[in-house]
């Protein structure tokens, strides 16, 4: 028999992959903890806006790169893209605040998509066949069958946890590249949405507050038609 599994190099090589993950899982929890407190979110911290006066307008390239760094970090630990989004047209206005939110949102995503597929993958497989996994493999299938259309299809919608479909498609066997694509097209209208009402927020502009608003509505129905004419997972 074997004893290849319980020799000393053998353990040694698994307790140096265990504590790469650990140091890899407490480092993404100390940038969650510093987005959280930079953002304003812990208890007496400035609000978004104030902390983007503070740091990002009228900082030229600096601000630019501030903004990308913590708009794709809080993205990956699972804030609102959202209010990204918000933020940039707000600091940078609706064109410039479109773009810069966009890649922070994709630069998000891939973290968090590269992390689950680092430390989760033999986790995920054993839960998606449990219990525990009845509930994530309508998704997980749909993403499977079909990664760039059911990608796009999701993130056009408003509902639902950008966080968690990074998670579970990095868990998955969905490739990187189709599904980036699917999520930066999907991503678009409700970026330029939330630009343009960060914008008009910045300057007072009430028809650009509406525009905002018709198009975020715009943006729902067509997620809702694109998610009912995607075919169900084989």
């Amino acid at each position: 028999m074997s004893t290849t599994r319980g020799t000393p190099a053998t353990r040694t090589r698994r307790a140096l992959v265990a504590a790469g993950r650990m140091a890899v899982l407490a480092t993404g929890l100390g940038i969650a903890g510093w987005v959280i407190r930079t953002l304003g979110l812990a208890p007496g911290g400035e609000t978004g806006m104030a902390w983007v006066d503070h740091w990002i307008r009228g900082q030229g390239l600096w601000g630019e790169l501030v903004f990308l760094a913590a708009g794709a970090a809080a993205t990956a630990v699972g804030l609102p893209r959202q209010a990204v989004a918000f933020l940039g047209g707000y600091a940078f206005g609706a064109a410039i605040g479109t773009g810069l939110a966009l890649l922070a949102q994709l630069l998000g995503c891939a973290a968090s998509f590269g992390w689950a597929r680092l430390l989760g993958r033999e986790w995920a497989a054993r839960r998606l066949e449990g219990r525990f996994g009845r509930r994530l493999r309508p998704l997980h299938d749909r993403l499977v069958a079909n990664p760039f259309g059911a990608t796009l299809a999701l993130r056009l919608l408003p509902v639902g946890n950008n966080l968690a479909l990074n998670l579970v498609a990095g868990l998955s066997s969905v490739a990187l590249v189709p599904f980036l694509a699917g999520s930066g097209l999907g991503y678009l209208p409700q970026t330029l949405v939330f630009a343009l009402l960060g914008d008009g927020v910045a300057v007072d502009r009430t028809a650009q507050l509406i525009l905002g608003a018709a198009l975020f509505l715009i943006s729902v129905a067509l997620g809702v038609w694109l998610l009912k004419r995607e075919p169900p997972a084989a």
